[in-house]
């Protein structure tokens, strides 16, 4: 019987069709309709490196990776993916999806998270299920699924694969994960695949306890699990508790009742804001999780130019320009807002922004000895010599636009959808290390002062009805200093950062 995994797959998947292979057993190429995508990689089709196959031996250098574009994208009209894997270092080699539609990209994920047999000398067949993906049972976002990767890391990798193929149908086997005590008279139980939940048995000293009814629950953001609730015919009693459920028993020591005190006269209630996060990744997140207020921040906002929705990470990722991988901000704040939760969006607060999606501060042919450089783009440096001091930086115009408050007010005031609260910037005392090429010199005291009132005053005129918080800070080493150091406080009679800005 097919489990509820794969009902549930069935429905969140769409599936409509039977499996598609890609690389078959004794194959000179790849199937119809699938491109060679790869970089620095080199092919052996017809492979016996594993004794009795006729596989590909994949040999790839640091970073590179094995990469194959599907003509027709396969979205989410599937289950999972089946191959057969051989190599001494699994864990030099990590699989993902992307969407080169979309720009989407699935989580990496290292070939060793799927089984530990992987070896050298014989094939290990490799199952990855769409909806319950590694670590915690994730599932494969919606999206146009159209490029398979395999990555080799730092070491680079060499491998035989063989058979793989996206596949429809996952039959995922009947297991009782856990089963504990709850509160006064509950047991919850974690399960997978279908399940007899009326197998699940209690007994307390050596008597047993009738369940009533039971709920199930399944996350919808790892769904490979359920959570079912079984509520029982009496409460629970200090003793030996044993629940058995298929051919696992779990025991529990139920211990004496304890008996206290609480004092309910101080009471304060939980500001709701508490419950946030930031960037969610979809309505059904917000809605599953009951997120309050979601954040529009991070190292990419700093150099955000809402004309035109360019960004650059900074010293996360090679100081290269990029479409924002969010849109627009008014969007966002819209969708977010309809899914119910308030929403806290950062303010650029530096003197610059991203001028284009594809400029990139530190090119390899003006700066060629850098530590490292983008496995993707290998003109684009990440703007450290192998010493470890910094590249001395362009002129910001070769990848920035001036950005000043007469713009930041233009933006705001320009939204159609407010945010609830805005943000000045983001972990502004470390600019002149996440954003070098921008601002090379330590901020201060007084420098971060005057960027956070001049950004609050011109956030207050354009959105009046908007909080606005500060300071947006990386650590609480920043409430006592800046990264100009100690220095900064004697500068200031001695005064820790944040009893000084307040």
């Amino acid at each position: 019987m097919l489990s509820r995994l794969v009902l549930l797959a069935s429905l969140t998947f769409a599936v409509v069709q039977a499996d598609e292979p890609i690389f078959v057993d004794g194959a000179t190429g790849f199937s119809s309709g699938w491109e060679n995508w790869s970089w620095s990689t080199n092919f052996t089709f017809g492979s016996t490196a594993i004794p009795g196959r006729s596989s590909l031996l994949v040999s790839s250098d640091a970073y590179a990776g094995f990469s194959l574009y599907d003509e027709t994208p396969f979205n989410n009209n599937y289950a999972g993916m089946r191959f057969d894997f051989a190599s001494a270092a699994p864990q030099q080699v990590q699989w993902y999806l992307q969407s080169t539609t979309s720009g989407g990209q699935s989580a990496q994920i290292t070939l060793d998270t799927f089984s530990s047999s992987i070896n050298a000398n014989s094939f290990t067949t490799i199952t990855i299920n769409f909806a319950d993906l590694p670590p915690n049972g994730g599932l494969l976002g919606n999206d146009t699924w159209n490029r398979l990767n395999f990555q080799a890391l730092g070491s680079g990798a060499t491998y035989s694969i063989d058979n793989f193929s996206l596949i429809t149908d996952i039959v995922v086997p009947p297991l009782f994960l856990s089963a504990e005590p709850l509160g006064q008279n509950l047991i919850a139980a974690t399960t997978q695949g279908a399940v007899d939940l009326t197998q699940l048995k209690v007994t307390l000293n050596n008597s047993t306890i009738a369940i009533t009814n039971h709920t199930t629950y399944v996350p919808v953001d790892s769904p490979a699990s359920s959570i079912t609730y079984f509520t029982l015919g009496s409460s629970f009693a200090a003793g030996t508790l044993l629940i058995t459920a298929g051919n696992t028993t779990f025991n529990y020591t139920i211990p004496a009742v304890q008996y206290g005190s609480i004092t309910t006269g101080n009471q304060r209630p939980i500001n709701p804001h508490i419950y946030g996060v930031n960037f969610p990744t979809s309505a059904s997140y917000i809605e599953h999780l009951g997120v309050t207020i979601s954040r529009w921040g991070g190292n990419a906002e700093t150099a955000y130019n809402p004309f035109g929705d360019f960004t650059n990470a900074g010293n996360d990722w090679y100081f290269e320009n990029r479409a924002n991988d969010d849109g627009s901000a008014d969007s966002w704040i819209e969708w977010v807002e309809g899914a119910g939760s308030d929403t806290m969006v950062a303010i650029p607060a530096l003197d610059w922004v991203a001028k284009d999606s594809t400029s990139y501060s530190y090119p390899a042919t003006i700066y060629p000895n850098q530590e490292s450089f983008d496995p993707y783009n290998a003109n684009a440096g990440d703007g450290m010599y192998p010493n470890g001091s910094w590249v001395p930086p362009l002129p910001q115009t070769n990848v920035y636009t001036p950005w000043n408050m007469s713009l930041a007010s233009k933006w705001l005031t320009g939204l159609v959808h407010k945010p609830t609260i805005v943000t000045v910037d983001n972990e502004m005392e470390i600019a002149s290390s996440t954003h070098q090429d921008m601002h090379p010199n330590n901020i201060g005291y007084d420098e971060e002062l005057a960027r956070m009132v001049n950004t609050s005053v011109m956030a207050k005129a354009a959105l009046p009805n908007a909080l606005v918080a500060a300071p947006s800070t990386c650590a609480w080493w920043f409430y006592w200093t800046s990264a100009i150091g100690y220095t900064d406080n004697a500068a200031h009679n001695n005064i820790d950062w944040l009893p000084w800005f307040l």
